[in-house]
């Protein structure tokens, strides 16, 4: 047995020995490189982005207020009581819907008298029309037998009737409408949002300024909002109609896109701002009046500009960019600057379409060293 233990230590010591020698063999002999393999040990791998032309713009956040794209509190032309009302706050309504009826006696008495009026003005017509006409058939078979002055008289009398139906008409015509008025209809499409009067309440007629008259209800076109929003005189010329904005409602968590549908054209002298309008279709009536939204506008936009990542640009007020170049080498340029948006950088000198820039720190890259460039994960190999 003890000859045995003996002879496995030694093929164990054997075996650990070659090992060890493959091991520092390993270490001190490196792989044989492949044929057409890049030595890349001594060149540190940077990311890098691509020069390319791109439309830039700078965004503005604006707050903005919801209102309803019509608003009208509706009071009545008629003074009486009011009979009836149909609606309350709330309730949606359509255009020419009956709102509520005002009882208004003394002027349904107006109108039947003054229609009584008119079938009397009708008679005395009748009756001045044959006078007339029959004075001038007689005149036609008996010359000089009637006297012209008879036949002057019928004729006026006959013009004076008809004057008088005119006038009758036009009276019953104005009181029908009067009557027409103590019914309340909505004008438009929407929503009561306020109801003022309860049935029996004395209406007072809105028809004068120096009258306290109450309005009845007032009605709202919810179905189609307006956004309004200020903007501010830097930037009023870069507003058209039409441009894309984007709208953020918090409180119901979405985002939508629109456009602008009318601007002021004045830019207000207090607050330097001009007024701006988006209409917003709000045909589930999802968005109420009075709810606060986020207006996101595309202002200054720049056109097919030269862009580069803004991780690109060191030097602080002397702005450079790390260029990498055909041969992989660095090439630390200055550039000159435009217009700054969140993420890129226009250039309008410094770089070329096409050419590469180190993106991220470039604090342990130095200018001519030789790196291997990669752009979304893979490998650029810029001297082929």
């Amino acid at each position: 047995m003890k000859s045995i233990t003996k002879k496995n230590a030694v093929v164990f010591c054997i075996v650990a020995g070659v090992l060890i020698v493959v091991w520092f063999a390993m270490l001190h002999h490196p792989r044989k490189q492949n044929p057409g393999e890049a030595d890349t040990s001594s060149a540190p791998i940077v990311a890098v982005a691509k020069v390319m032309r791109e439309d830039l713009y700078k965004s503005v956040t604006i707050p903005a207020e919801f209102r309803p794209y019509e608003e009208v509190e509706l009071h009545a032309k008629v003074s009486g009581f009011l009979n009836k009302i149909n609606v309350d706050f709330g309730d949606k309504v359509k255009a020419g819907q009956l709102l509520a009826i005002i009882e208004v006696p003394e002027l349904r008495d107006q109108l039947n008298n003054a229609l009584a009026a008119q079938q009397k003005s009708e008679v005395d017509y009748t009756n001045a029309h044959l006078i007339y006409t029959r004075l001038v058939a007689v005149n036609q078979q008996h010359p000089n037998l009637v006297a012209e002055q008879d036949l002057d008289t019928a004729e006026a009398n006959e013009q004076t009737a008809a004057a008088a139906i005119a006038a009758a008409e036009a009276e019953t015509g104005r009181l029908k409408t009067m009557v027409a008025y103590t019914q309340i209809t909505a004008p438009f499409d929407g929503v009561v949002t306020r109801r003022y009067v309860d049935p029996g309440a004395l209406i007072q007629a809105g028809t004068s300024s120096y009258t306290q008259s109450r309005p009845l209800v007032r009605v709202s076109d919810n179905y189609l909002l307006r956004l309004d929003f200020p903007v501010d005189v830097d930037f009023v010329k870069d507003i058209h109609i039409g441009d894309p904005v984007d709208v953020q409602v918090e409180s119901l968590s979405k985002t939508f896109s629109g456009t602008v549908s009318r601007f002021t054209g004045d830019v207000d002298n207090d607050t330097r701002k001009m007024t701006t309008e988006i209409e917003v279709p709000n045909p589930n009536l999802e968005i109420d009046p009075g709810m606060y939204a986020m207006v996101s506008l595309k202002v200054v936009n720049h056109t097919n500009a030269l862009a580069i990542p803004t991780e690109a640009v060191s030097g602080g007020d002397k702005p450079e960019v790390f260029a990498v170049n055909r041969d992989n080498q660095v090439e630390v340029r200055p550039v000159q600057l435009g217009l700054e948006t969140s993420d890129r950088y226009e250039v309008l000198s410094g770089l070329q379409e096409g050419d590469l820039v180190i993106v991220g720190n470039h604090s342990e890259i130095q200018n001519g060293q030789k790196v291997e460039p990669k752009q979304n994960g893979l490998s650029m190999r810029i001297g082929n």
